[in-house]
């Protein structure tokens, strides 16, 4: 093959190659339906959402009221990788702080939402004389899961807590009444990542309502 031949040949192949090269060495095109596959997926796969709605909340207070009861939760609902609970607590007057009324709970943070009264509250890790909750206790069974009491908390920081104030409390954190007013009514949503409680749906909580502490 002689020299003009040769660069005839290279200068073909050198075609070949320009336009080849881009669809072999291309990624593959990617449809919008195999990227949303391929994605990040939600963790709770077609699951329904919960109301609660005011005149059940308002039956929880009343059925606290007439039970003397403190904390009772609403819903404990399953949303994939956690549990969610909603809960109403209502506290009647309080003049001073009862021995052992310093709350720890292990796996479950809370978010308090004053509905209506006021007091104050303590907040803070580094709780006194701290002693398990027994485990068979209702609050443990089924509202917060494994904890401690304890007596004080030193360093807490101390919030005067009014209607539409939210307090956040992690798990591990102490939190203490030291003062009512009258009373305080708050709604609680609790974060259960370990998922120590069990879920709870309308239906459940319409048989609480109905039976008798």
């Amino acid at each position: 093959m002689n020299t003009a031949m040769q660069a005839l040949v290279a200068a073909l192949l050198l075609l070949v190659l320009l336009v080849v090269a881009p669809f072999v060495l291309a990624p593959s095109a990617v449809t919008p339906l195999a990227a949303q596959e391929t994605g990040p997926q939600p963790t709770c796969r077609m699951c329904p959402g919960s109301y609660v709605p005011a005149s059940e909340i308002e039956a929880y207070v009343a059925k606290a009221i007439a039970e003397k009861r403190i904390d009772q939760q609403v819903r404990d609902v399953d949303i994939g990788k956690a549990h969610v609970g909603i809960g109403v607590v209502y506290r009647g007057r309080l003049d001073g702080p009862k021995p052992s009324s310093v709350a720890e709970h292990d796996l479950v943070s809370e978010v308090y939402h004053v509905i209506e009264g006021s007091g104050t509250l303590v907040v803070g890790p580094d709780i006194t004389d701290m002693k398990r909750r027994p485990a068979d206790e209702e609050t443990v069974r089924l509202f917060n899961g494994p904890g401690n009491n304890g007596e004080t908390i030193r360093g807490g920081t101390t919030y005067q807590l009014k209607p539409g104030d939210v307090v956040v409390i992690p798990a591990g954190t102490g939190h203490w009444f030291t003062r009512i007013d009258d009373h305080i009514t708050y709604l609680m949503v609790r974060v259960d990542p370990d998922k120590v409680t069990p879920v709870k749906d309308e239906a459940a909580s319409q048989i609480w309502l109905k039976t008798p502490k």
